[in-house]
């Protein structure tokens, strides 16, 4: 399994309570697909640069989890699918070379 970086900017108009829901439901994805979630942090509420939906903040989330490479394609579907999440940043963490 390869690690990846997610950063998810959820609705702003969700309360804290619903928040957790969301990112719980986005853990219970990859749970789904065999992977793990190895740290969650969420960041709080930020402005945008510019509009993305028509909201004018949002609230980040960030992760690192570890997925299966053939089950990306079908995870990063579940994401947009995801009314509740407004933008994805989803990459592969590589490795750090040894000088």
């Amino acid at each position: 399994m390869k690690t990846y970086e997610l950063l998810a900017i959820f609705k702003p108009n969700l309360d804290a309570e619903e928040i957790d829901k969301a990112a719980d439901g986005v853990i219970s994805v990859v749970s789904d697909f065999g992977g793990k979630v190895e740290s969650t942090d969420k960041i709080g509420r930020k402005k945008l640069a510019f509009d993305v939906q028509n909201f004018r903040d949002g609230f980040f989330v960030s992760m690192v989890l570890a997925l299966p490479a053939d089950k990306v394609a079908e995870f990063k579907r579940q994401l947009r699918l995801n009314d509740n999440i407004i933008r994805t940043m989803f990459i592969e963490v590589s490795k750090k070379a040894a000088v």
